[in-house]
């Protein structure tokens, strides 16, 4: 099939079950360049139709924490002084870059997320 861009939900549902069907491709076939361009196709239809909400960036941290069995105290090597933790924990304070940089390989999830609030 010769693919051209997505304009209803009916081309976007045929080229995912196509790029699904062809997503093991070999490299340097027509098949995996087929699904180079599904994959663009379809990621652009995705970014037009689709909008994810965006993740609050304490609420993240916090679940994150509850999950790992943490407490505010274990965040002051990665954000600073016990006031510094709190200010940040209650939206007192804003995460900085360097901050969110740490964060991110604490906690193993994308800076994006913390950064959305710095």
């Amino acid at each position: 099939m010769k693919w051209k861009v997505l304009k209803t939900e009916q081309d976007y549902n045929k080229a995912s079950i196509r790029m699904m069907e062809i997503f093991n491709a070999e490299p340097n076939t027509p098949e995996s360049d087929e699904l180079e361009l599904l994959i663009v196709l379809v990621k652009d239809y995705d970014d037009k139709h689709y909008h994810l909400p965006e993740l609050d960036a304490l609420e993240v941290i916090k679940y994150k924490m509850q999950e790992m069995g943490i407490k505010a105290k274990d965040l002051e090597p990665i954000i600073g002084s016990k006031g510094h933790v709190s200010a940040i924990l209650s939206g007192k304070r804003e995460i900085t870059l360097k901050m969110a940089q740490k964060l991110k390989d604490y906690f193993s999830i994308p800076a994006e997320v913390f950064l959305h609030s710095a």
